[in-house]
């Protein structure tokens, strides 16, 4: 692991092999990554990035971890929104921004990168904000989602105000606290949302001083109480920006939960080419 952590959020990564756009403002948008090698399909990968919705931080700086994803076989979509402290961000765009380009993202891809299998719902995989995101999708639009994994979540909008994380950052994405907008988080908050249908991994490390493990374990034990398929993994040793740097000793841990939420879904049609 780098000796500051946050070196990966400015780590140079090969340029994506296409960007498509999922929508008409510049930032409905999203790189892409072909796979490496010639192996079975694969259901494409849609990469949600953190920041505390906050528009300073974009996807660029998912880019590492998009290539060593692909570079293990997977096609990648690292999935672009309109952020709080640019015009649109925040409610309700950030959240509708995400909805539609993880359901247009495999078509997209599978036209701009001929070969790739658009048929099945992408596994999204998302970390911190991006984390958030990706469990409101599967709750709003359970059909495009085929897994989630979950890398230290801001699951909990309400406890997170509470605790104001990075500042007033969940006040920014709703406009104000539960009191203020309680119809903004029924609908936005993670905590209110269970149960989600798609099977979902949630990872956080115990060292994290962004996000509290805490908020990640409340929100597992509420999911699998109302019936959802999910699972908490615990890293004794991470901390917050660890679980996307492809060089930390998180990151075995993070592949292996990935292949296993992949090989637990259905099939992809293998007279389909992945490539």
């Amino acid at each position: 692991m780098p000796a500051d952590p946050r070196a990966v959020l400015t780590r140079p990564a090969p340029p994506p092999d296409a960007t498509v756009a999922y929508g008409d403002h510049p930032d409905q948008c999203a790189d892409l990554r072909r796979p490496a090698g010639d192996g079975p399909p694969r259901r494409l990968v849609v990469v949600v990035h953190g920041g505390f919705w906050r528009a300073e931080y974009d996807r660029t700086h998912t880019g590492p971890m998009a290539a060593a994803l692909a570079a293990l076989g997977h096609p990648v979509a690292q999935v672009e929104y309109r952020r709080t402290g640019q015009p649109g961000g925040g409610w309700p765009h950030t959240l509708t921004d995400v909805l539609a380009g993880v359901a247009a993202l495999p078509g997209l891809a599978a036209a701009a990168l001929p070969g790739l299998v658009a048929s099945a719902p992408p596994i999204v995989v998302g970390h911190s904000a991006g984390g958030h995101l990706a469990l409101c999708v599967a709750a709003h639009a359970p059909a495009t989602v085929g897994g989630v994994l979950a890398l230290a979540p801001v699951a909990d909008l309400a406890e997170a105000y509470r605790l104001d994380l990075d500042s007033g950052a969940v006040a920014a994405l709703l406009g104000g606290g539960p009191a203020d907008f309680p119809d903004r988080y029924a609908a936005a908050d993670p905590s209110a949302l269970v149960p989600v249908r798609p099977r979902t991994v949630v990872m956080h490390g115990l060292l994290d001083r962004q996000v509290p493990i805490a908020i990640s374990r409340s929100w597992v034990a509420a999911a699998r109480a109302a019936g959802s398929p999910a699972t908490l993994i615990e890293l004794p040793n991470c901390e917050h920006f660890g679980l996307i740097a492809p060089d930390s000793a998180a990151w075995p841990q993070v592949v292996d939960a990935l292949r296993s939420l992949h090989d637990d879904l259905p099939g992809i049609d293998a007279a389909s080419p992945s490539r």
